[in-house]
């Protein structure tokens, strides 16, 4: 078990997070329960804007990626760390302005936004939005114009860097739905479709190679294509990127076939990339751009867990033993969708030494429903709390009400006091916006 930073046990044997023990938890507000580590979080955030204003003489802005989670209380702890946010929908957007959180330090993406999400964010005054795609553009300047503004932009561009990766989320392959490839000339071109925008302002590019990447190198050589890029581009159009965004992607621990990166280690990270930036911009004669990144997932994906109660108990002998859980994949679908691993504890029992390998089983109507399939644990008991580590990022934002099961609630924990951040669902929440026609009546 990763015990480092978010979690221990306590003398109790219980799993503690941010002090709170586990137990205590899931008393008070019940299960499934997303719980995150305010300390970590926070920790995460500096760790990142430290290094950019250390290494690269503060010419850059962390930008917190929404889809990673997103509610109300995210987006205040990020303006309380003076960072910026990136949003990809209206919701994240309406979301973050509810939260107070400035537009100015907001940048906006997506590969098919929407014209009421472009109306919706110009009226907010969102600092940056980057474009992928030439009707995007077109509708961007229409509505730019209607409003005698000139608003920031930014181009998705594709380096063509394969990262090592879920196939699922490598976002900088040639063939991908994101970004406009170096390689095949699209970006140049785009680029000059752009600059003859009379109400846009081209300020640079936005690359994002994947997600979940342990390789320094990855980001490293991404910068270098996109450096390369930018002198190519100068040269043949006068244009001088004054910004580039290197997206996110950072990797977690997630199970030990996982590195166990520290806050050193994502230092080093960025260090990497910083330090390439700086590099090719000397071999190019380039000036220094203002530096964005966009980490999400190494944020708060370790700073979270989730916490079930055992129901069921099903072996089926020399198969597989199942535990039911009271959660499944309408809180986490990441197993159904990418397989992913995860490394789960008995929360009322964490200093027990694991004797069987057990599945975790989902309460949905659906024969694929589960959390996973090898998680090494003592003999559980219908009762027994289990937590399920490193699913701060990702769970509750892909959770669905699937089978009109609750999205379940979220809590905040510092110096062992928990808070709601997301309040529990209700029987009426689920039927909050149904109607029956008059003629069904």
């Amino acid at each position: 078990m990763n015990t480092r930073d978010t979690l221990k046990i306590n003398e109790k044997g219980h799993l503690e997070i941010g002090g709170a023990d586990c137990v205590t938890l899931a008393e008070q507000f019940g299960t499934p329960l997303y719980v995150f580590d305010e300390a970590y979080i926070r920790r995460m955030m500096r760790v990142y804007q430290d290094t950019i204003d250390a290494e690269y003489d503060g010419n850059g802005l962390v930008l917190y990626a929404s889809k990673a989670f997103s509610c109300e209380a995210i987006y205040a702890i990020a303006k309380q760390e003076k960072i910026g946010v990136d949003v990809v929908s209206g919701g994240e957007l309406y979301t973050a302005m509810q939260a107070g959180f400035p537009a100015e330090k907001i940048t906006m993406h997506g590969n098919n936004k929407l014209p009421r999400e472009i109306s919706y964010a110009l009226d907010c005054g969102v600092g940056t939005i980057v474009l992928d795609e030439y009707s995007e553009a077109d509708l961007l300047e229409a509505e730019a114009e209607k409003r005698g503004i000139v608003q920031n932009v930014l181009i998705r561009i594709n380096p063509g860097v394969e990262a090592h990766t879920h196939a699922y989320v490598q976002t900088a392959t040639p063939d991908s739905k994101f970004g406009f490839s170096i390689a095949s000339g699209a970006a140049q071109q785009f680029t000059q479709y752009v600059l003859g925008k009379k109400h846009l302002r081209l300020m640079g590019y936005h690359c994002h190679i994947g997600s979940q990447i342990f390789e320094k190198q990855s980001f490293v050589l991404a910068v270098q294509k996109d450096l390369a890029f930018m002198a190519e581009v100068k040269r043949a159009l006068g244009f001088e990127a004054e910004v580039l965004n290197m997206g996110g992607g950072f990797g977690i621990w997630y199970t030990d076939e996982d590195a166990k990166i520290d806050v050193s280690g994502y230092r080093e990270y960025l260090r990497a990339l910083l330090a390439a930036v700086r590099e090719g911009c000397r071999e190019h004669g380039l000036r220094l751009p203002f530096i964005n990144i966009e980490p999400g997932r190494s944020i708060v994906g370790e700073a979270g867990i989730t916490l079930y109660t055992v129901g069921a108990i099903k072996e089926i002998p020399g198969i597989r033993k199942y535990l039911a859980i009271d959660g499944g994949m309408f809180d986490n679908p990441r197993y159904a969708l990418y397989q992913s691993k995860y490394t789960a504890v008995l929360a009322n029992r964490a200093d027990e030494t694991p004797t069987e390998i057990v599945a975790l089983a989902g309460k949905c109507c659906e024969s694929g429903d589960l959390i996973g399939t090898e998680f090494n644990l003592p003999k559980a008991k219908i009762g027994d709390l289990v937590a399920v580590l490193s699913t701060g990022a990702y769970n509750y934002s892909m959770a669905s009400n699937y089978n009109r099961n609750f999205i379940p609630a979220a809590v905040l924990v510092k110096d062992g006091k928990a808070e709601y951040i997301v309040k529990p669902q209700t029987y009426e929440d689920l039927v909050r916006n149904d109607v029956i026609p008059e003629r069904l009546k």
